[in-house]
């Protein structure tokens, strides 16, 4: 086993004993905080090309371009990624698309968020009749396949970005809502929701103000592993051509558009399926290291 390392301090004091256990400790925080910090930077980092770059950097718009200018190659002046066989940017279009798929993700578990999570910590509170009640319909919609029931609502309204938020929304919900009551019931037996029942505190104050704040953690940690099965999802749904409807772009009409020229041009295939899958990797990377964080207190 490795000595205590002496570390001189300056100003006459004595000098403190590092031992091996202590340099162990910190090396643990290091890698935790960058379990954490690591995809967190690379998640804003996703956030900031699709959403600010575009807006004060040189990108041409996702659609419209020039006929003339079709099929350049990649590096081509002003087009990092070439041009498809319209002349549209495709760095141009990888943004924009990640723009779309991520504001469906955000609407959909922003959704499941507030709705899911308010029936979910309403039934886990209340309990009873009640309970069973929420809780077994939110079990029917669970018991459908989450993409078959969304392909099915999307056929139903049509494509389009808002409608796809729609569709996904009908399993974030019941999901949301099963995270809150689990959650839920394991604060309602808490010595301050007692005290608070105690104390002729209203149900809705009390969800409110003691039992909401201390789920955030569980729920929030759902809704980041949420963002990257949602991004997948819609570019499932895009894929289909239920999602995002072209000429607008989304990573997955962009790969369902680049099926037909994969031999000669795996790129317009390859860019946005690398895309999706740093997007999922990193939130999914995000979700595990808060939720470790979390368990640890």
């Amino acid at each position: 086993m490795a000595a205590p390392t002496e570390v001189a301090v300056p100003g006459g004091l004595e000098p403190v004993v590092v031992g091996p256990e202590v340099a162990v400790g910190r090396f643990r925080r290091l890698r935790a905080a960058g379990s954490i910090w690591v995809p967190a930077g690379l998640v804003l980092l996703i956030f900031a090309l699709c959403f600010v770059w575009p807006l004060i950097g040189p990108v041409p718009p996702p659609t419209g371009g020039s006929i003339l200018n079709s099929n350049l190659p990649s590096f081509s002046p002003g087009h990092l990624f070439g041009t498809d066989a319209t002349g549209n940017d495709e760095w141009s279009r990888l943004l924009y698309g990640g723009r779309a798929s991520l504001e469906v993700a955000l609407g959909v578990n922003a959704i499941g968020l507030i709705v899911g999570g308010l029936l979910g910590a309403f039934a886990g509170y209340v309990g009873g009749w009640r309970d069973s009640v929420i809780m077994r319909v939110l079990d029917v919609l669970i018991a459908f396949p989450s993409l078959v029931l969304a392909v099915a609502i999307a056929e139903r309204l049509g494509p389009g970005e808002l409608h796809a938020i729609w569709a996904l929304s009908f399993f974030s919900v019941p999901a949301f809502a099963r995270i809150a009551r689990a959650a839920t019931l394991r604060v309602r037996e808490q010595n301050y929701i007692v005290a608070a029942q105690l104390s002729g505190t209203g149900h809705l104050r009390t969800l409110l103000r003691h039992v909401s704040p201390n789920i955030i953690p569980q729920l929030t940690t759902f809704a980041l592993l949420g963002m990257g099965i949602t991004v997948v999802l819609e570019g499932a749904l895009s894929f289909l051509g239920l999602g995002i409807p072209p000429p607008a772009p989304s990573w997955g009409n962009m790969i369902a558009a680049g099926q037909g020229v994969l031999s000669s041009q795996p790129k317009f295939v390859l860019l946005p399926s690398a895309a999706l899958f740093i997007t999922v990797i990193a939130f999914n990377l995000l979700g595990e290291g808060l939720r470790a964080r979390w368990g640890e207190r």
